[in-house]
C-alpha cells in the first residue's frame, strides 16, 4: 500500500453525514453565545447587529425569533436541497436590505457585504470543528477535509460565491489567522456582547439569574483566548478542565439519545421551514 487511509482525500460529500451532524447541532446549541461574540467582534458585524433596527432579527428584543431563524439556516445550508437554500436567500435577502451603515457613520457596514458574510460563516464552521474533537475524537483529517469543503454551504447559502470560500483548511487556517488582528470592540458592540454572554440579558427576567452561570460557563469555554481578551473574560486551566470534563460527557449523552432526539432541534426546524415554504409564508 503506497499511502495510508489517513493520506487519502475523502470524495465531496453530497449531504451532511449523520455522524458529521452532531458536531453542527452541538455546536449550534452549546456554543451559539461564544459564536455570536466571535462573529461580532468584526466592528462592522457587531454594529450591524447592535445598531440594526430590524428588531425581529435582534436576539436581545425576539430571542425566540433569532433562535428559529439562526437554527433554521444552519440547517437548511447543511442539508437543504438547492431550491430550498434559494428560497431561504431570498427570504434574509428581504430583512438585509434594512441593515446598512447611516451615512457618516464611523464604522461602515453593509448586511449584503460578501467579506461580512464570509466571516460569520467561517465562525460557524469553526465553531463546530472546535466541538469536533469533543464528539468525535477519531475522526479522520481526510474526513474533516471532506467536512470542510461541504461546509462552504455556510457562506454560499447566501452571497459569498464558492470561490470565496478558502480552498482548503490550511488556507482556512490561514484566513482565520489573518482576521484575528482585525477583531476589535467598542463601547457599543463590547456592551452589547457582554449583555448576551455575562448578563444573559436576551432571557426572560425570571430566568436570567439561574441562566447566567451556564451561559456564562459555555460562552467563555468555548471562545478562543483572544476573543475573551477582548471582553476581559477571565479563564483559568482549572475552568479548562472542568470544562472539557462537562463537554465530553454532554456528547457521550447526546449519542446514546435516539436519532429524533439526538438531531433536535434541526429536525424541527428544517420541518418548519420546508412548511413556510410550502404555503409561502414568511420566514423571517
Amino acid at each position: 500500500m503506497t499511502a495510508s487511509r489517513r493520506e487519502q482525500v475523502d470524495p465531496p460529500l453530497d449531504e451532511l453525514p449523520a455522524e458529521i451532524r452532531n458536531n453542527f447541532i452541538l455546536a449550534s446549541t452549546l456554543a451559539a453565545q461564544a459564536n455570536i461574540v466571535m462573529q461580532l467582534a468584526w466592528l462592522p458585524v457587531g454594529h450591524g447587529v447592535a445598531l440594526s433596527t430590524v428588531d425581529s432579527g435582534r436576539i436581545d428584543k425576539r430571542p425566540i425569533k433569532r433562535a428559529r431563524t439562526t437554527m433554521s439556516y444552519l440547517a437548511v445550508a447543511m442539508m437543504g436541497t438547492d431550491e430550498e437554500r434559494a428560497w431561504m436567500r431570498s427570504e434574509i435577502d428581504k430583512q438585509h436590505r434594512h441593515v446598512h451603515s447611516e451615512p457618516g457613520a464611523a464604522v461602515k457596514y453593509n448586511a449584503f457585504s460578501r467579506d461580512l458574510q464570509l466571516w460569520v460563516a467561517a465562525c460557524l464552521y469553526q465553531g463546530a470543528a472546535d466541538l469536533a474533537p469533543y464528539v468525535q475524537p477519531d475522526i479522520t483529517e481526510s474526513r474533516m477535509d471532506a467536512v470542510y469543503r461541504y461546509s462552504a454551504r455556510l457562506a454560499t447559502t447566501l452571497q459569498v460565491t464558492p470561490e470565496m470560500w478558502p480552498a482548503d483548511r490550511a488556507a482556512f487556517r490561514a484566513y482565520w489567522d489573518d482576521m484575528l488582528p482585525r477583531m476589535s470592540v467598542d463601547e457599543i458592540s463590547k456592551r452589547y456582547l457582554l449583555d448576551i454572554v455575562v448578563d444573559a440579558g436576551f432571557l426572560p427576567w425570571v430566568l436570567r439569574r439561574p441562566a447566567r452561570p451556564l451561559i456564562r460557563f459555555f460562552s467563555v469555554g468555548f471562545l478562543h483566548q483572544p476573543f475573551r481578551e477582548l471582553l476581559d473574560l477571565e479563564w483559568d486551566d482549572r475552568s479548562q478542565r472542568r470544562f472539557d470534563r462537562v463537554v465530553r460527557a454532554i456528547c457521550r449523552l447526546n449519542l446514546a439519545l435516539p436519532g429524533p432526539l439526538r438531531y433536535f432541534p434541526w429536525n424541527f426546524y428544517l420541518w418548519d421551514f420546508r412548511r413556510r415554504m410550502r404555503k409561502q409564508q414568511a420566514f423571517v
